[in-house]
């Protein structure tokens, strides 16, 4: 499927020569696709005050955006080219989870999520810009993308999108259903539908140094330890009992360069911080949950697959799940780590009991389950 998806490139050619250097159309990446869901199951989900979403609308001079849930009536206008945005989706389709998974040829650790766009014609949010990476995916409808390698990332003023003031594409492409468009970093880019369409956007991350500073200095400030206390028996009397001694600023900086922190401390907080849920996604226990020895038996007759909420990352014999580390015996590291890549254990007998009462307490918070 991969191959396929990528227009005939493997893996590591698509890596070598486009990843974050320049843009990827393939034609048919897959044969068939109409989508994942209707538009009216689209509609509920951003009618839904659980799930993510964004309604757009522009009259040819005006931009409007309203954040979800969204109202029903909101998704009938016809007169004005709108379009509602759905973040998320393959948190709560199945199918959705397995497309985002499709292109775990990048690592898991960059992928953020599946979102899905319904435009009515000439709907669309305008040219702008990403920091991220992003694979269009066209569901039903045609979407015609104009796309430009422009350093010029001036945005219009007051507008409540990020539009760019003077957009030059370079290519202009008209995506049918099935299509893939790959477009990296910063390519300036303008969708709009042709006729009513649905565009299915797999994104990844990319946190800014700022975002990662504040969030590692909060990780840091529970895990360090600083046990010195200021202290000045040698204190002289100043002129001026206002003035911040060049003696208090020297013991204090040498206080604090007592924070310190190591590779393995990095991991740790990468491995936290890039399973941590986000805000919105909570986790539902089962209803009437198995015994511990029924667990055991469906896990050996069906195996395990995670939630789609859950995030599995592991370096070495740490593993991350959710926003908690936990250092696994070196006897479940062979599953786990399968369990990390594919998402999910095939049935199978003699898995150590450690493995079963791991996954027990996986399944009883609502990270995974047998399946059915």
């Amino acid at each position: 499927m991969i191959t396929t998806l990528l227009g005939g490139l493997s893996p590591r050619q698509f890596l070598e020569e486009y990843w974050q250097k320049k843009p990827l159309l393939v034609r048919q990446a897959l044969p068939g696709f109409n989508g994942l869901l209707s538009r009216d199951e689209l509609f509920d989900l951003a009618c839904d005050p659980d799930v993510e979403s964004r309604w757009v609308r522009h009259d040819g001079e005006r931009w409007e955006v309203e954040h979800g849930p969204q109202r029903r009536s909101r998704l009938r206008g016809k007169r004005v080219p709108w379009t509602v945005l759905v973040q998320g989706v393959n948190l709560w389709l199945p199918e959705g989870d397995r497309l985002l998974h499709s292109f775990d040829f990048i690592p898991q650790a960059r992928l953020d999520d599946l979102m899905v766009s319904y435009a009515v014609d000439g709907g669309g949010v305008g040219p702008h810009f990403d920091n991220y990476d992003v694979f269009l995916l066209q569901g039903i409808g045609k979407r015609r993308w104009r796309i430009g390698d422009q350093k010029d990332h001036n945005l219009v003023e007051g507008a409540p999108l990020r539009i760019l003031k003077d957009f030059r594409p370079i290519h202009d492409w008209v995506l049918e259903p099935g299509d893939l468009l790959y477009l990296p970093p910063h390519w300036a880019h303008d969708g709009i539908a042709q006729g009513e369409c649905m565009t299915y956007s797999i994104g990844f991350r990319t946190p800014t140094a700022q975002e990662l500073g504040a969030e590692f200095l909060g990780w840091l400030q529970e895990r360090v330890c600083l046990d010195s206390v200021y202290a000045d028996p040698d204190l002289t009397l100043q002129e001026n009992s206002a003035l911040i001694s060049e003696a208090m600023v020297d013991q204090v900086g040498a206080m604090l360069q007592a924070i310190r922190w190591d590779r393995s401390m990095v991991a740790d907080f990468l491995g936290e911080y890039l399973t941590e849920p986000k805000a919105h996604v909570f986790f539902d226990p089962p209803d009437e949950p198995l015994s511990a020895a029924g667990f055991a038996r469906r896990l050996e007759k069906a195996g395990f697959a995670l939630d789609a909420r859950s995030i599995l990352l592991f370096r070495g014999a740490r593993f991350f799940i959710n926003g908690e580390a936990l250092d696994a015996p070196a006897a479940l590291h062979p599953a786990l780590a399968e369990l990390a890549h594919r998402r999910r254990l095939a049935p199978a007998g003699g898995h150590p009991p450690a493995l079963a009462e791991l996954l027990y307490d996986w399944y009883l918070a609502g990270f995974g389950h047998p399946p059915e």
